[in-house]
């Protein structure tokens, strides 16, 4: 008897399942508008012919009805430089689209895009069609011409003639980009320079890299996702490594998002109203190297924003050098190390002068103990000058010198907050507010020797510490 109830009781579910298919759910034209999780979508930075990153829109049905929209479709058809694929079908133009009530679905967008000029604007709508009257979602994105750079086993990806930059077409870097030794790329102002994943450039011995902007129009150098979120993490790409005896000049320069900044060993380099920022080692990695740096913005880098090691000679002056970060937050996180060792690929320690390490009218802060940390070989020279800065000092032994007795600490302060006015990565803006204890006191012969700001204001009357006046 039991068995029969059960029989029979299986036998009714399955007509029960079988008479209710979809085909017997009933669709009404929708009586209310659609709403969206967006009204525009902003597509990041694209380049020629590159696909983008897919971005998300989700439509919902608020009625308490299921519907069926009777089109959605991209205003410019197949024309269009966008694609859309709706509740996971591709394409542009989508007939009677159904929607349960109280329930949404997903259209995803990306762009194939296609250049017209150095710069120029992608836009689009995806319209929805219904009783309820015409509703669109705007699609926007900037589209750049790009120039490729990719290493192959079969292309060894290098400069090997004296070159320039323009910014007529952004340069994509896949892999290592070289330049060949005692050769010269000149990089004028307004370019902009991506480096995919794992990639970077190399300058080899005698080689020359010029970095040539200009104020209000930067030379950028960075990661290849525009996208925003990428903006304020480091590791996007490698760094550009400088083999011993090559030089870099650059100006006006937005260095930022890799494992290091400058990588260099054994080379000179001349830097000036620049920002090298968010960085997951270091911004500035120098082995027995040469840099000249004015007007320089160094923020939140993992181990320093400057290491030294095996000496060299260094002058920063009125740089702001600012070490904070919520990304990086086990990390040292210094402003400036400095030292006479350093360990090499095999792992043999190698030893060399720090000649001469001044630090002037700057600022070099951190949200940790300390921002300057010397590191001292007994024997080996060690020449440094702390002058009319303000920096954050732990003391002894974390600095390696004594900020209150040392005759190489001049007219200097410590342990007061700068007051940036935004020190975070994602709006970043290291001018100091109004009441900063560092307006006002820097050395006006110091800053003689560089009479203008990062943004050209003058500095020859009360010189604010830092890059900014």
């Amino acid at each position: 008897m039991k068995f029969k109830l059960l029989l029979a009781f299986s036998f009714w579910m399955l007509l029960v399942a079988v008479s209710c298919n979809k085909d017997d759910i009933t669709f009404d034209a929708p009586s209310q508008q659609l709403r969206f999780s967006k009204d525009t979508v902003f597509c990041d930075t694209v380049y020629h012919q590159v696909r983008s990153e897919t971005y998300l829109v989700k439509v919902y049905n608020n009625e308490d009805k299921d519907v069926l929209i009777p089109r959605i479709n991209l205003e410019k058809g197949s024309a269009s430089l966008y694609r859309i694929n709706v509740d996971g079908k591709p394409g542009y133009d989508f007939k009677d689209v159904p929607l349960r009530k109280k329930d949404s679905m997903y259209i995803f967008v990306e762009i194939v895009p296609q250049a017209t000029g150095p710069e120029a604007i992608a836009e689009d709508k995806i319209l929805f069609n219904s009783g309820a009257g015409q509703q669109h979602v705007t699609l926007f994105s900037v589209v750049q011409d790009a120039e490729f750079f990719i290493e192959t086993p079969t292309n060894p990806n290098v400069i090997s003639n004296h070159t320039v930059w323009d910014k007529t077409k952004a340069k994509i870097i896949y892999g290592n980009l070289t330049i060949n030794p005692n050769i010269t790329l000149d990089i004028q102002p307004g370019t902009k320079v991506y480096f995919h994943t794992n990639s970077g450039m190399k300058v080899s011995t005698g080689a020359t890299l010029n970095i040539n902007g200009a104020l209000n129009d930067e030379v950028i150098l960075r990661g290849d996702r525009n996208d925003l979120a990428h903006d304020t993490l480091p590791k996007n790409w490698n760094s550009i490594r400088m083999d011993a005896n090559s030089n870099l000049n650059m100006n006006f320069a937005r260095l930022f998002g890799g494992t290091r900044g400058l990588d260099m060993k054994q080379n000179t380099a001349n830097i000036s109203n620049s920002f090298i920022h968010n960085f997951f080692e270091y911004g500035i990695y120098a082995v027995g190297s040469t840099v000249t740096a004015k007007n320089l913005v160094m923020n939140n880098c993992g181990e320093s924003c400057i290491g030294i090691f095996r000496g060299g000679n260094h002058s920063y002056t009125h740089s702001t050098i600012a070490n904070y970060s919520k990304t990086m937050g086990s990390f040292n996180r210094n402003g400036i190390t400095a030292a006479n060792e350093w360990k090499n690929a095999a792992g043999t320690t190698e030893q060399g002068a720090l000649q001469r390490l001044d630090i002037k009218n700057s600022i070099v802060y951190s949200d940790r103990d300390n921002s300057v940390n010397l590191e001292q070989t007994p024997g080996q020279q060690f020449e440094f000058l702390i002058q009319n800065s303000l920096i954050k000092y732990s003391g002894i032994p974390e600095a390696g010198f004594n900020f209150d007795t040392s005759a190489n600490v001049v007219q200097s302060i410590k342990n007061v907050d700068p007051q940036f006015l935004n020190y975070f990565a994602a709006k970043m803006n290291l001018r100091v507010k109004p009441a900063s204890p560092a307006r006002g006191k820097g050395n006006l012969t110091v800053a003689g020797t560089v009479p203008l700001d990062i943004v050209n204001a003058s500095r020859t009357t009360n010189p604010t510490l830092g890059a900014y006046q």
